[in-house]
């Protein structure tokens, strides 16, 4: 049987928000999960509803009758269980490379969170098998494209949903789950869904009225990719600074442009904080001092000097998409929604309302938001990369930063390669969330293209972390041709966390080992003392 590493708390569901970092620790199985009992009573009262709204043969879209278009049709009670499989056997039409195995435990939890509210209709049982496949390790395999976001990512979970049926397919943890962050490669043994309920010790469950629906009408898939790109870009601003402060050493700049008095001037709150991360950054800096009195000049490059402006807009945007994926996280997103509570109009079930809270447009206005400040956050330090590579302007440096300049190329291909990566970057920072394709025979007439908006910025964040490795690379070698002086006390401690990863370079090389190396080191958290504050 799969199961997860104990952990020293257990995430308790209720329904209410859960912040990317809660979403991401359970994700990469760093923590279990349970249901609130409170939840739970809320959840039976919900089914209850349904129930009493069946027995007394009232007619109710999603409970009764067919969806989208088929609205319609009213389904006979010996037909409501065959119908909920139908429609997730019919919607599970996702294409392509499944999502990462962390992305699948996000929506998994993200479902149950969200049906946790009792706001869906379905059955305890239902809940509990989502929280019970978690913490098992039995995670369904989720092809990524397909989602539109409109009526919720109907094609994504369909494929969630075809696991709880004990069909499609899964994959399972023999051994305890360590999904490290940043680990790329899916490591559990990829089996039909119903074998690794089974290997787990679980049992599929047989739908019942409404429960189907309630599975796939919600915008989990793009909320759980969302969250966690967001949550790996919130550390990579925070070590762009670091990389930011490494080049400004090598280059010999100025930290004048930090100074406290100008970004109070100007309070942004990430621009406040980059500045002052920034200085701490360099505090005790025998290369600042070296030159303090004699350096002519009067200002850095924009590069160097806008790096508290331009870290902290992007600091300031991630802030504003992690609260909208937070508040998300917590919301019911089904239609029709279902209030147990009894009314003078619907005595006999309690309130059935019918709206569209699984349109995905709050999550994909703010993840195409994201998409522009990490790419343009990705467009700064590859700019210092230039800088500490050209001999035109790097304050001295060997061109390229090689020691045998012309007979070697040194770093020269790196900032190529981050170019090639920015252009990269530009395309997929154009906005998913302006496109609009009529869906279900017109009746879905306006969709988000949220899960669109999700996956490219999943991708931007990856280019990003790569050009971060680039600077810190070409910024190491930088510092080394400063000696005997040495940067400030944290600049040099991340110099030797960098050290540690990839050597000097001396005599040229395959760069791209470097890179991946690196890139793979950051994702684990090589530099995560200077990834939060």
């Amino acid at each position: 049987m799969g199961t997860v590493k104990p952990a020293a708390e257990t995430l308790a569901l209720d329904g209410r928000p859960l912040t990317p970092a809660a979403i991401e620790a359970v994700a990469h199985g760093a923590r279990r999960v349970a249901i609130a009992p409170a939840a739970m009573e809320r959840v039976a009262a919900g089914r209850a509803c349904i129930e009493r709204i069946l027995a007394s043969g009232r007619t109710v879209y999603g409970v009764n009758t067919g969806f989208g278009k088929l609205a319609d049709v009213h389904i006979p009670p010996e037909s409501l269980a065959q119908l909920q499989v139908n429609l997730v056997r019919s919607h599970a039409c996702g294409l392509g490379e499944p999502l990462a195995e962390p992305e699948s435990r996000a929506m998994l939890l993200l479902r149950a969170n969200v049906l946790a509210k009792g706001l869906s209709g379905v059955r305890p049982e239902l809940v509990e098998l989502l929280t019970a496949m978690l913490n098992a390790g039995v995670t369904p395999v989720i092809p990524e494209k397909g989602s539109v976001g409109a009526s919720g990512d109907l094609a994504p979970l369909a494929h969630l949903a075809l696991v709880v049926i004990g069909e499609g397919e899964a994959l399972l943890h023999p051994t305890d789950l360590d999904l490290s962050v940043g680990t790329p490669v899916d490591k559990g043994e990829r089996l039909p869904g119903g074998e690794a309920l089974q290997r787990a010790g679980l049992a599929p469950l047989a739908l019942k009225a409404k429960e189907g629906l309630a599975l796939l009408n919600g915008t989990q898939a793009m909320t759980a990719v969302g969250a966690l790109a967001v949550e790996r870009a919130r550390r990579l601003v925070r070590l762009a600074d670091l990389a930011g402060a490494m080049s400004l050493e090598a280059l010999k700049g100025t930290p004048t442009a930090f100074d406290a008095r100008i970004h109070q001037a100007r309070p942004h709150a990430g621009q406040v904080a980059a500045a002052a991360h920034l200085m701490r950054l360099m505090a005790g800096s025998e290369i600042r001092e070296s030159h303090r009195v004699h350096d002519a000049r009067v200002q850095d490059a924009y590069c160097l000097r806008c790096m508290p402006q331009v870290h902290g807009a992007v600091r300031d945007v991630l802030e504003h998409v992690a609260g909208v994926l937070e508040i998300e996280s917590g919301s019911a997103t089904d239609n029709p929604l279902v209030l147990p509570e009894p009314s003078s109009k619907t005595p006999d079930g309690g309130a059935v309302l019918e709206g569209g809270n699984f349109h995905g447009a709050p999550l994909a206005y703010a993840l195409d938001y994201a998409a522009i400040a990490l790419t343009d956050l990705a467009s700064i330090m590859e700019r210092r990369i230039d800088r500490l590579l050209n001999p035109d302007v790097n304050e001295g440096l060997p061109p390229f930063l090689s020691p045998g300049a012309g007979l070697q190329s040194g770093y020269m291909v790196a900032q190529i390669a981050a170019a090639a990566l920015i252009n990269e970057c530009q395309v997929l920072s154009a906005p998913a969330s302006t496109g609009n394709i009529p869906t279900s025979g017109g009746k879905e007439d306006h969709v988000s293209m949220g899960m669109t908006a999700a996956v490219k910025l999943r991708r931007i964040v990856e280019n990003a972390e790569r050009i971060l490795a680039m600077e810190l690379m070409c910024a190491a070698q930088g510092l080394e041709y400063r000696l005997p002086l040495r940067p400030g006390v944290e600049v040099g401690r991340a110099y030797e966390a960098v050290r540690a990863v990839v050597p000097h370079l001396g005599e040229d090389r395959q760069l791209s080992r470097d890179i991946e190396a690196l890139t793979a080191a950051l994702q684990r958290g090589a530099l995560k003392a200077w990834a939060g504050e």
